[in-house]
């Protein structure tokens, strides 16, 4: 399992996830600072991406990254708006709905700031076909 986080003001959110997915079992890795404005730091990441069963996205601003990453893996795609951001960001609104009209297949969106939801949903999703 993989959190992508777009921004280091983004890192509360992506930890929360993180640090979920970690309580409740599963092997997960952040990857920090690779938002659209600096795309070849995300581009870096492409085997982990490729390789992860499913990836938790955290950004704010325009939160455009979670189709990035939809449009780079076949993987569930778990994307986290936040609250951070300027102009008319709108305390995480706009990037709520940047995210939830995303054209890349398999992402799915949870509340502004919902670190936990999506960390305890990607670990379903990480953890399915194990065994009991």
């Amino acid at each position: 399992m993989l959190v992508v986080c777009a921004g280091t003001a983004d890192l509360p959110v992506a930890e929360e996830a993180l640090h979920t997915a970690r309580v409740l079992g599963s092997r997960a890795e952040l990857i920090a600072d690779v938002g659209v404005a600096g795309i070849h730091r995300l581009m870096a990441h492409g085997a982990a991406l490729r390789n992860a069963r499913v990836v938790v996205v955290v950004a704010g601003l325009e939160g455009a990254l979670p189709s990035v990453v939809g449009g780079l893996t076949d993987r569930p795609v778990i994307a986290v708006p936040t609250s951070i951001g300027y102009g008319a960001h709108f305390r995480g609104l706009a990037p709520l709905l940047a995210m939830l009209n995303s054209c890349a297949a398999g992402v799915t969106v949870v509340n502004v700031d919902n670190g936990f939801g999506a960390g305890y949903a990607a670990h379903l999703i990480n953890a399915s076909g194990r065994p009991r």
